[in-house]
């Protein structure tokens, strides 16, 4: 049975909060682990479990520190709160700060931004501007507004949201007993793999896991700063939540590859887009193209022969396909067949 406390409750312990903290909450956390029985047969890993973040309230992993960082931001006085985003940030802070009753602006780089994830900004109300330039230009922007006052700053540079996110891993050492042999995750502000690993050293900490996984970051290949060592002043990809040049939680990214023994590497769009594809019409889970760096990642690990001693193996998906609505009708191929409503007109349809 699902723990029906919210996130705040459930991990107080672990979290930075107090009694005068709000428990804010949308129904974050407690997301579902499906097993990957297709991906197990391609690989030939024994376990492979989906932990899929599409299932939070907004739609993305991004809930999970944003419930934190707004509730800390209300219990500190604050009445707005701001970010910079390519998207499911901008979702989560409009939508915490909407139940909150605080206002929410938000900085967006300039047609980067997938259509599902900017609606959903628009509807609780965020001010949205976009400005010219790659998300590291609008964090930078939204950097000086906090420093001077203007709202209270709820990137992953707040450290609240980091707080917030490492609770995944909390999650995968509850169900398993343990954490698994290795984590693949999608890498683009880097925020989330440094927040798992923080996860996972606490969890074995504390006794609630024996072991640490091997953490596997994967970024897109044009927009790959972390493989490259050096930031990239135009990042290009089609997975748009990690279309970023150079990541705000850089150190954390290469502790964690580093103290687990696991790696950081690039995958292509094309590997990218296979593998949206695939977990999408093998495994069912519909996932935005971002997650499917992960998979791609797992997929081209396991070609190498990079993952022996590896039985249980976890892949996060951050965020719900339908944050991207117009790269899921790329898979149709092409127009759908309008035709006559007789059976006849449809089965030449099927047939051409």
């Amino acid at each position: 049975m699902p723990d029906a406390r919210c996130l705040i409750d459930r991990y107080a312990s672990y979290l930075p909060v107090t009694d005068r903290t709000p428990r804010l909450t949308l129904g974050e956390g407690g997301t579902p682990l499906v097993r990957a029985r297709s991906l197990e047969r391609e690989t030939g890993v024994p376990e492979i479990w989906l932990k899929v973040e599409g299932q939070n309230p907004t739609g993305s992993f991004k809930d999970r520190g944003m419930v934190v960082a707004v509730a800390k931001a209300l219990e500190q006085g604050a009445r707005m709160v701001l970010c910079a985003s390519t998207g499911n940030t901008a979702a989560s802070a409009a939508a915490y700060a909407a139940r909150a009753g605080m206002s929410c602006t938000v900085i967006l780089p300039a047609g980067q931004v997938a259509a599902g994830k900017l609606a959903q900004a628009i509807a609780h109300g965020a001010r949205v501007v976009a400005v010219r330039g790659p998300f590291d230009a609008a964090l930078a922007v939204v950097r000086t507004l906090a420093e001077q006052g203007e709202a209270t700053l709820v990137n992953s540079v707040n450290p609240d949201r980091l707080e917030g996110q490492k609770t995944a891993a909390f999650e995968l050492c509850e169900t398993f007993g343990d954490a698994p042999d290795a984590l693949f995750i999608p890498v683009g502000n880097a925020g989330n793999i440094t927040a798992y690993w923080k996860g996972f050293v606490e969890a074995a900490r504390t006794g609630l896991a024996h072991r640490r996984p091997r953490m596997y970051g994967y970024q897109a290949e044009g927009a790959a700063p972390l493989v490259r060592g050096a930031p990239v002043a135009e990042p290009e990809t089609i997975a748009t939540a990690i279309r970023v040049g150079n990541p705000a939680s850089w150190r954390g990214a290469v502790a964690a590859r580093d103290e687990s023994g696991g790696a950081i590497d690039a995958v292509t769009d094309a590997e990218i887009l296979d593998a949206y594809s695939f977990l999408a019409r093998c495994e069912g889970v519909f996932a935005e193209p971002a997650s499917a760096a992960a998979i791609a990642g797992l997929r081209k690990r396991a070609r190498a022969n990079g993952l022996r001693g590896a039985s249980r193996v976890v892949c996060v998906l951050t965020g719900n396909g339908m944050k991207d609505p117009e790269r899921a009708r790329s898979l149709a191929g092409g127009d759908i067949a309008t035709v006559e409503a007789t059976p006849d007109a449809v089965r030449a349809a099927l047939r051409s």
